[in-house]
């Protein structure tokens, strides 16, 4: 595997949706996105039709001593103008300006780990960054297929030189 990211300074991002703490080894990932895209529709302020996966660990250290049963929080979300209108049972997030490596994945959704991998164990290393203590995100737009073997996402891991 050879995958090259690009090197992106995002603005700040306002987030709408729905969250769920939960670890590796116990992974709600699909009861989340079922309670959240029934009431998508509610949000009246997105900006586009894109959605976001973000992941905030507690510790910085998350996956240099990765530990399967940690837990953290997984959100299911749209991005927002601002948060004048946020449905019940909902929540805002702010995902802060700063430095990412965003990688384009094609592929089923269940085969991703493997790009995860890649990218923590063997492009990170070698690379002149370091993760930052902000939030993972992936951007599923258009090109998103859920399992299909032709969908497409970019993943964002937030980074900061070394």
């Amino acid at each position: 595997m050879n995958l090259t990211p690009l090197i992106k300074i995002s603005p700040e991002i306002k987030l709408v949706g729905k969250r769920l703490n939960m670890s590796f080894s116990k992974l709600q990932i699909q009861k989340l996105w079922q309670s959240f895209m029934p009431r998508k529709k509610e949000i009246i302020n997105t900006l586009n039709n894109n959605l976001y996966s973000v992941e905030i660990y507690q510790q910085s250290s998350f996956y240099r001593n990765f530990d399967p049963t940690l837990e953290f929080e997984k959100w299911a979300t749209v991005e927002v103008s601002n948060f004048d209108a946020i449905p019940p049972e909902m929540e805002s997030l702010i995902i802060p300006a700063g430095k990412y490596a965003v990688f384009q994945y094609k592929g089923r959704d269940s085969e991703v780990s493997e790009t995860y991998k890649y990218i923590l164990q063997d492009w990170l290393p070698i690379s002149k960054y370091q993760l930052d203590h902000r939030p993972h995100f992936a951007v599923m737009g258009e090109k998103y297929i859920k399992e299909h073997q032709d969908s497409e996402e970019e993943l964002w891991f937030p980074i900061k030189d070394e």
